[in-house]
């Protein structure tokens, strides 16, 4: 019987461990199913599970190593290292927050002390008169960063297995929180507050797991474009900067804007409508859709109707900065074009030419900006995932 409860116990033990990380680390086969639950039931009882198996091998543990033979006595100790082994991988090693860090020198500078390349893609906030850039391929190892924007606090999130930025209030129901990166659920970051310990998807700020389940954190607008782009709208923008303390990972997500990484997680599928296909999305009250990166690249423009309300999905000459504008000027539903010959935006019905930042700088409509409208580029996987009632759009 000894031998028996020491196996289990220790079988039991090893399990545990592996398995409150496996459901929320993307480990071959974890992040398909619906184990989101078990994992967080897992999470919050594993204290009382370790001191089950714990219970379970005392006795038969300290029987085996005082008076057993040499080879039973060294092979129960060689188990229990190995459990050892195994909770110092699980819990130091392969965790989330032992894997990705906050930046330590959190550091924006103006345009004229910048260092950060004008090609690279950035998540662009504005508030209350202050512009911040928040270069991708710093904030996509980081999973956060924490910030003040004219006065209020945020919380800039990337995933870049999803190939999602989102900004978002740091608040659970009004009061101020924190947040810890836990792990994925679906291949997506998921964060930890520090008071409720509910898990909150990054994709959309929603507590999946938890006291808080079915709240949503605030989201703040932003745009995701070139630093070139972004700083032609907003000259006196901030940028962050490098942390020097994690070149070496930063090094990790190099092309990362491009889509050249490979890898199952991280990389593009240069075809359409495939998992790794880029899109960008838009999101109306009950209405989602997708549009395909591919045919916005060749068309430049895609106007469309989503919800009820008319759209252009544009996307720059430096085929990275794209935009959503609510196509409705005054009474006029306008019908956007791009010009090769003029390398400019006009709409068909009164000529007049628009600018990249949404302005008609000549004709009819003179000084009139269009509205701009929250959109997302994003993997298909991802979008398709978490706005399981999406269209796709396809060019005529």
């Amino acid at each position: 019987m000894k031998y028996f409860l020491f196996l289990f116990g220790i079988f039991f033990l090893i399990v545990l461990e592996i398995a409150r990380v496996y459901y929320i680390m993307p480990f071959p086969g974890s992040q398909e199913k619906e184990t989101i639950e078990f994992a967080y039931f897992l999470d919050q009882y594993l204290v009382w599970f370790r001191l089950f198996g714990i219970a379970l091998i005392a006795y038969p543990a300290f029987q085996l190593i005082a008076n057993s033979k040499a080879t039973i006595r060294w092979t129960a100790i060689m188990l229990m290292f190995f459990w050892l082994m195994v909770v110092y991988a699980f819990n130091f090693r392969f965790l989330a927050d032992k894997m990705f860090y906050q930046p330590e020198n959190k550091i924006l500078v103006s345009s004229a002390n910048n260092k950060v390349p004008d090609n690279s893609l950035v998540l662009g906030v504005v508030i209350n008169g202050e512009a911040k850039a928040y270069p991708i391929e710093i904030i996509g190892y980081h999973h956060q960063v924490r910030d003040t924007i004219g006065g209020q606090q945020v919380m800039v999130t990337y995933c870049t297995v999803c190939r999602t930025g989102r900004v978002f209030k740091p608040e659970v129901s009004g009061q101020p929180e924190t947040f810890r990166l836990v792990g994925m659920d679906h291949f997506n970051a998921m964060f930890e507050d520090s008071r409720t310990k509910s898990w909150w998807r990054q994709v959309n700020g929603e507590a999946i797991v938890g006291s808080k389940k079915g709240e949503i954190l605030p989201e703040i607008p932003s745009e995701q474009m070139t630093l070139a782009a972004w700083l032609s709208r907003y000259p006196n923008s901030l940028i962050m900067q490098p942390d020097v303390k994690f070149t070496d990972q930063y090094a990790g997500l190099d092309k990362y804007d491009e889509g050249k990484i490979e890898g199952s997680l991280e990389g593009t599928d240069s075809l359409s409508w495939q998992n790794k296909s880029w899109v960008v999305g838009v999101s109306l009250g009950r209405d989602a859709r997708a549009y395909d990166w591919n045919d916005l690249e060749s068309k430049r423009t895609i106007n469309d109707d989503l919800n009820g309300i008319p759209l252009v999905v544009v996307l720059q000459n430096d085929s990275a900065s794209f935009h959503v504008w609510n196509r409705m000027v005054g009474n006029d539903t306008l019908k956007f074009l791009f010009v090769d010959s003029l390398n400019t935006l006009i709409d068909t019905q009164t000529k007049s030419v628009w600018d990249w930042n949404g302005k008609c700088v000549e004709g009819v409509h003179k000084n009139a900006t269009l509205a701009s409208i929250q959109s997302y580029q994003e993997f298909w996987h991802s979008w398709k995932t978490f706005h399981p009632n999406t269209t796709q759009y396809h060019v005529e």
